[in-house]
């Protein structure tokens, strides 16, 4: 949709927002605004559009977080639930009221939006005779909730209007200012169990049937074999697993049809399995036709192994309508600390060095091991250095996800002394064991996660080195006048004789472990570094504030030394068409600039705006366009994504 053509607007005495159509005037639909009564404003950075970068991701495997309700745990087949949980492959209980029970948890941990693994109705029935599906991947009927996450009497279609366990899940969530990313998998189906495969239900009834396959559902070209060949990875099979036709408009219907069911339940975000096995040009569509239907929701996709200097998956992630998981930043992060790689944090930071190959670097989602990959820990054990990789993503640019338990050093090493990487799926999916509130880990994602909420620096300003080696990093986390800067040691303690901080002279104290540390003239100096010690300095600002803030984010550039992206319009807050009282942005990389901009005289408004670009010593460069047009709201936040005209 043309950003252009939408505005937000206060719906009378509704306390809500509605998006509407400025070229027709008509109402698009939205999703009504999480209650944040009680949240301090400086501490919650909340916006009516969805601002996911400053959120706190935890991802959990349903069937293996929490058994609430012990009456659902047989499930439709019972053969497929091992109550002793000594069968990795089949259902231990793990349900959607075991997760309602931990939401306080979740909450006193900072965790602000829980990512769940799929909750549609799956296959019945085991793989090769020894795998169910408890991930969630193998769909039956994506217009139903898996019967074995709800309570034994709920109505597992989501046309009913019954109120069930899902529903109150998402109601315990919005009451607590949470939100819920729902895991969805458009690629395909089912694999073959027992001689059925790829049948396909809309709420109950069977749409299609991999073997009988008459209106073309599905692909039928075999399993991948060259995965260097994009055409195969596109529509050959994956692990085999039945491989939607995306060319078949009724598939594609089907598929968005069932996904505007969840999210019109209270679905605030969705997670896309193995976007890289479709055309991107099916994304785009889907993409589309989803925020349209809700305009706030936030989406990104697993495009596994991505990495900036992979052309295709950077493609995706900058014009496919969603972004992704930072497989790059991951591997970075497994190599340097869980590997102890010789290169160390050089690894890291030659990803961000890569940030501006990204439209939005900064709303990539950031982790350091998942469901599908063998658990940090058993790259390396030690607690301390995985603390050291947990905050490095919860203060590093992106947005960070904490897989289930690391907060409690959950891991198994089941088969590891036939595999050293034995825990590998599935024995990565371990159940979590205990919820101590004072684990060392539970304790700085709490404190990281408010600090990304205060403090404006962590979850939307750039990045910049100030020291590294193999064993040492030190960056600051920069906007406008707030900052942060953090050091890391993975090697022996060390002394820096001086460091840049880019922090106000005086004393700071660390965010985590109260150590007070003096700055001078923005150095820190003879900085003690102890083994594996980390430190995080916290500044914050003077926040911008006005009637209405606009949220701005350009990409689409090349700056370099010496020129500022400015905003410049017919209105007061843009100075008039003067350019020299324009609005400037900030600096995030040569790609992108981002910043607020406060509306008062203007609010409620039309204006016309274009972006142009200060240059020291020369003349300003103006975008190559007539002007962008808006209707500024009336009050509350708002966001403009926009991409430089040349």
């Amino acid at each position: 949709m043309d950003p252009s053509s939408i505005s937000e607007a206060k719906v009378p005495d509704s306390g809500q927002t509605e998006v509407l159509d400025v070229r027709t005037g008509a109402a698009l639909p939205t999703s009504q605004t999480p209650d944040t009564e009680g949240v301090d404003e400086f501490e919650f950075l909340f916006t009516r559009s969805i601002e996911f970068r400053q959120e706190t991701l935890y991802f959990i495997v349903v069937d293996r977080f929490n058994d609430g309700d012990p009456d659902n745990s047989a499930g439709p087949n019972g053969d497929l639930y091992d109550p002793d949980r000594q069968d990795w492959g089949k259902y231990w209980g793990g349900d959607i009221q075991g997760i309602i029970d931990k939401l306080d948890y979740l909450k006193g941990m900072g965790v602000t939006a829980i990512w769940l693994t799929p909750l549609f109705e799956q296959v019945e029935k085991l793989f090769y005779e020894k795998q169910a599906a408890i991930h969630g991947y193998w769909t039956k009927d994506f217009k139903r909730i898996n019967p074995r996450y709800i309570a034994s009497d709920d109505n597992p279609s989501l046309f009913q209007t019954q109120e069930t366990v899902f529903d109150r899940l998402i109601a315990e969530l919005h009451k607590r200012g949470m939100k819920l990313i729902l895991d969805i998998v458009c690629n395909h189906s089912s694999p073959d169990t027992g001689g059925i495969k790829g049948r396909l239900f809309d709420d109950g009834v069977l749409i299609a049937d991999f073997n009988n396959d008459a209106n073309h559902w599905y692909h039928h070209y075999g399993e991948v074999t060259d995965w260097d060949d994009e055409w195969q990875v596109q529509n050959c099979e994956l692990a085999g697993l039945a491989s939607f036709n995306e060319n078949n408009s009724d598939y594609r219907n089907y598929i968005k049809s069932a996904i505007k069911l969840w999210l019109d339940r209270g679905v605030d975000a969705l997670r896309v399995d193995t976007v890289k096995h479709m055309p991107i040009w099916f994304w785009q569509e889907f993409n589309a036709d989803i925020q349209a239907h809700k305009p706030d929701v936030f989406i990104f996709g697993e495009w596994i192994y991505s990495s900036p200097s992979d052309d295709r998956s950077v493609e995706f992630a900058n014009k496919s309508g969603m972004t992704i998981l930072d497989f790059g930043l991951c591997m970075a992060i497994r190599h340097a600390l869980g590997l102890y790689h010789e290169g160390g944090f050089h690894l890291i930071q030659e990803i961000f060095d890569q940030d501006h190959r990204y439209r939005a670097a900064t709303e990539l989602v950031t982790f350091i091991d998942n469901h599908d990959m063998h658990r940090f820990q058993t790259l390396n054990p030690d607690l301390d250095v995985l603390r050291l990789a947990t905050v490095l993503i919860m203060t590093a640019r992106g947005i960070p996800c904490i897989y289930y338990g690391t907060e409690q050093g959950l891991h198994d090493d089941t088969n590891g002394d036939q595999n050293p990487y034995g825990n590998n799926d599935p024995y990565n999916r371990p159940m979590m064991e205990q919820w101590d509130t004072n684990a060392v880990l539970y304790r700085d994602v709490r404190l990281l996660s408010g600090l990304r909420r205060l403090n404006p620096a962590v979850s939307m300003g750039s990045l910049w080195q100030k020291y590294l080696t193999p064993d040492i990093y030190c960056y600051v986390r920069r906007y406008r006048d707030s900052r942060c800067f953090v050091a890391m040691n993975r090697g022996e303690g060390a002394t820096l004789e001086t460091v840049e901080t880019d922090l106000p002279d005086g004393e700071h104290t660390c965010v985590l472990t109260r150590r007070k540390l003096e700055v001078v003239e923005g150095r820190l100096n003879n900085l003690e570094l102890a083994p594996k010690e980390v430190l995080v300095l916290s500044h914050v600002g003077e926040r911008v504030k006005g009637k209405v803030i606009v949220r701005v984010q350009l990409d689409g550039l090349a700056t370099q030394l010496g020129e500022t992206i400015v905003v410049t319009g017919d209105c007061p807050e843009l100075g008039n068409w003067d350019i020299a009282k324009a609005y400037p942005l900030e600096y995030i990389n040569s790609n992108l600039w981002f910043g607020e901009i406060p509306f008062e005289e203007s609010a409620g408004k039309p204006i016309l705006f274009k972006y142009a670009m200060w240059r020291e010593g020369r003349s300003p460069v103006r975008e190559n366009l007539v002007a962008r047009r808006w209707i500024v709201a009336e009050e509350g936040i708002i966001q403009w994504r926009d991409t430089w005209s040349a």
